[in-house]
């Protein structure tokens, strides 16, 4: 990066709010400029592509495909001039750290967290060596090594990362349209019980209005993914692959 040359950084995350606080903070540093914010993983991968940013703040959990998603999709096209991907998320989970890591992410935040904190990270990329980075966030990342403790104040976003948590402890792959539709779902039972009764009257319609498509594919996509996740399931899964593939059936 040349001298004077301002960190061109891409915000991804589907909470409006703390994308536009973040961006306010980070255009308000003489070295930093935010060129976009993504409010879902589609829009993020668009804009990766499109603004070539220095660094991308990637949130875990986001609608259409998640942060790992966005990772997934990224890994199979060239981008020429690959950004310094940083995972922002109430998501404290090794393996799911560890999974972003190996798709390329390069830090990795936990929520809530000091913004003069991760200005500085983020301005130690200017003349970073990439070796030296992933050796240091690999052994003494700033992250917790536990679920994300439940809390009443962020009940909702932290039942979707108790929720992503379970879903990539079984094995369903970020990146195919059935991960979505089963994190939904889940969500819906544990937020009402008695729509498990409902599932191809109340359940798939639902899920099938909000993104767009139609119950039967709902219902089809769900499937696939638990059949992924199935044939590439390990024995320390086993129980979580039946809960999960009881819920379905």
């Amino acid at each position: 990066m040349k001298v004077n040359e301002k960190i061109k950084v891409l915000i991804a995350d589907d909470n409006y709010e703390f994308g536009n606080n973040l961006k306010d903070f980070l255009n308000g540093d003489a070295e930093l400029e935010v060129v976009g914010i993504a409010k879902d993983g589609e829009e993020a991968y668009d804009q990766i592509i499109t603004t070539k940013p220095d660094v991308v703040l990637l949130d875990v959990i986001m609608p259409h495909l998640d942060g790992l998603g966005v990772l997934e999709k990224l890994s199979k096209i060239s981008l020429g001039k690959t950004p310094i991907y940083i995972m922002v998320s109430a998501v404290g989970q090794d393996k799911i750290t560890q999974k972003a890591i190996a798709l390329g992410a390069d830090y990795y935040v936990v929520k809530p967290f000091d913004i003069s904190v991760l200005i500085d990270r983020i301005k130690e990329i200017k003349n970073y060596n990439p070796e030296e980075l992933k050796n240091v966030i690999t052994s003494s990342r700033e992250l917790k090594s536990q679920y994300i403790q439940v809390s009443k104040k962020d009940e909702k976003e932290n039942l979707e990362a108790l929720v992503t948590n379970v879903i990539h402890e079984v094995g369903v792959p970020a990146h195919i349209k059935g991960y979505q539709f089963l994190r939904e779902a889940i969500i819906m039972v544990v937020n009402n019980i008695n729509v498990i009764n409902q599932i191809t009257k109340e359940l798939y319609p639902e899920i099938a209005e909000k993104f767009s498509t139609t119950p039967s594919r709902v219902e089809r996509a769900i499937r696939h993914a638990i059949e992924v996740a199935w044939r590439k399931r390990r024995p320390k899964n086993c129980r979580r692959y039946i809960w999960v593939h009881n819920f379905c059936r």
